[in-house]
């Protein structure tokens, strides 16, 4: 934060980065610190996929793949294994960049929709993969995952360890993100959005770039996936689903896509609503459905993106 190019961050950005620093220090005083953990894994997974659509125009309807694999590595390394948590949680995101590097050079040569099926059956492919192998447990799923102890000294089986390990991981992983975007790097992403053919033409290699960024958003997918199952002590084939997929894809539009803080406040969104609605039984889904196309038809930018247009229009 103190680094140099946090001088070059406008002063919006800086609040809104130390408001939402703020909110999840505070929020367990009054918020079930279980919950605001799995906010936090699905706000950093949110944001690794808004990496890979806002900023390139890439859309994967197979990132669960990434946060589904590394949460069963995690758990598998922790139990199995016998890993420390740190080493749990690096294995998961390891096999996530792996997997990322796989299917990358595989679907990163189409585009559009052709991108998005291939992305789509390779996830399957990955779930059923999950449904089959025994270290899965298949449905079952791995159980009882142990914490243990944060490079041996940090008992993570205490809530309030857990809850700032979880905290430190999601903050350095939205830094990062931040910092790809406004590097050089995020500014040939952005080209390579708008128009691949001009990014070509002067002398780009665009499909390099486009697999780096899968890969990146892979990996920071399963940084959340392998964390959000040490927080639960649990992976289960729900988070290699392809419902996953899409659900990652409604909190980066109901945030905002593109922007910086939407899929954080979007899968808090999305999340509060789940966890609110859940008395409605079966009639959530119809409720998540109706509160998406309002959402939709009446912040076409996403919650963020209509509040920064709004501010711009009112300064």
């Amino acid at each position: 934060m103190t680094g140099w190019w946090w001088g070059r961050v406008p002063v919006h950005q800086r609040i809104a980065f130390l408001a939402m620093a703020a909110f999840f220090l505070a929020a367990p005083a009054v918020i079930y610190p279980v919950f605001l953990m799995k906010v936090m894994c699905f706000a950093l997974f949110a944001s690794a996929f808004n990496l890979l659509l806002g900023y390139v125009g890439l859309l994967s309807f197979g990132h669960a793949m990434f946060l589904g694999m590394a949460g069963y590595t995690a758990a598998h390394a922790a139990k199995v294994w016998g890993l420390t948590p740190e080493l749990a949680i690096l294995a998961g995101t390891a096999v996530s960049c792996a997997l990322g590097f796989l299917s990358g050079l595989i679907a990163i040569r189409r585009q559009g929709i052709y991108f998005a099926m291939i992305t789509l059956a390779l996830a399957q492919m990955v779930y059923f993969f999950c449904v089959q192998v025994p270290f899965t447990h298949g449905e079952d799923g791995i159980q009882a995952v142990p914490r243990g102890r944060l490079f041996g000294l940090i008992d993570l089986t205490d809530v309030g360890a857990m809850y700032a390990t979880v905290f430190v991981i999601f903050i350095s992983g939205f830094l990062l993100i931040y910092r790809i975007i406004h590097s050089p790097f995020g500014q040939v992403l952005k080209a390579i959005r708008e128009n691949e053919a001009r990014a070509k033409s002067v002398g780009y290699d665009t499909d390099r770039y486009k697999l780096l960024a899968y890969v990146l958003s892979a990996a920071l997918s399963g940084l959340a996936g392998a964390t959000n199952a040490m927080v639960f002590q649990l992976a289960a084939l729900n988070a290699v689903h392809w419902t996953m997929s899409g659900e990652v894809v409604l909190m980066t539009l109901v945030g905002g896509l593109g922007t910086v803080f939407g899929p954080v406040v979007g899968a808090l969104v999305v999340l509060a609503m789940e966890n609110y609605l859940a008395q409605l039984g079966a009639w959530v889904t119809i409720a998540q459905g109706v509160i998406f196309v309002v959402c939709v038809l009446t912040f076409r930018r996403g919650i963020v993106g209509e509040l920064g247009r709004f501010l711009k229009k009112s300064l």
